[in-house]
């Protein structure tokens, strides 16, 4: 009888062993840069970070269609977050560090009622923050990246949440090349539309009163 429970007991690990190894070559394989939070699949494909809208939060650059004959490449507020402590290099250095994940979240403009995207609330007239449309990211990695000056440009759409879940790097022609053009010298970074980032030139420390 205690041979029989014996061999149970064998034979139950034994599958239990089978199938973990089963469900494991299933997942897809993951890689993240230490310290980073950027995560890849296995193919290569980058995720979207999770609570990247606890980072900072670094600006909102606007170029609605009204000030573009109605055909801004991007119409909506580009809200951009980096985590604390990027920023804090940045503020010290002048560069970010390799690892670092810059996340672009784009935002309607909320209900328009004027030809030019713009509408009227208490405060004035002007243009306002509506729904979610879309995120675009860059990843620092000078050694996966660098052919595009170390950094890698991913999109996850450009419609209402949910967002896809995974993307494969941009082509140089829709993001690269235009940071390689306009904003290499500042580390493929649009800084001067950051004042957070822009106030690294008027003070040592980004956490300051007089940086805030």
């Amino acid at each position: 009888m205690q041979k029989r429970e014996y061999l149970a007991a064998i034979f139950s690990g034994i599958a239990l062993i089978g199938s973990s190894i089963a469900l494991f070559k299933a997942q897809p394989v993951i890689a993240q840069t230490q310290g980073s939070a950027a995560v890849f699949t296995s193919d290569g494909k980058l995720q979207i970070p999770k609570g990247f809208r606890r980072w900072v939060f670094v600006g909102a650059p606007l170029t609605p269609n009204g000030l573009n004959g109605g055909k801004a490449n991007f119409p909506e507020f580009h809200n951009v977050y980096i985590q604390a402590q990027n920023v804090e290099a940045y503020m010290k250095t002048g560069q970010f560090p390799e690892g670092t994940v810059i996340v672009k979240e784009l935002t309607r403009l909320l209900n328009p009622t004027f030809p030019d995207g713009s509408r009227n609330e208490p405060s004035g007239r002007g243009f306002f923050n509506g729904e979610f449309n879309g995120i675009d990211l860059t990843v620092k990695d000078s050694k996966r990246f660098a052919k595009t000056n170390g950094w890698g440009f991913f999109s996850f759409g450009h419609h209402p949440e949910p967002y896809e879940a995974t993307s494969a790097e941009k082509p140089v022609s829709e993001c690269a090349g235009c940071h390689m053009a306009n904003v290499a010298k500042t580390d493929m970074t649009w800084v001067q539309f950051y004042p957070l980032l822009l106030g690294r030139t008027r003070s040592n420390g980004w956490d300051t009163p007089q940086s805030r």
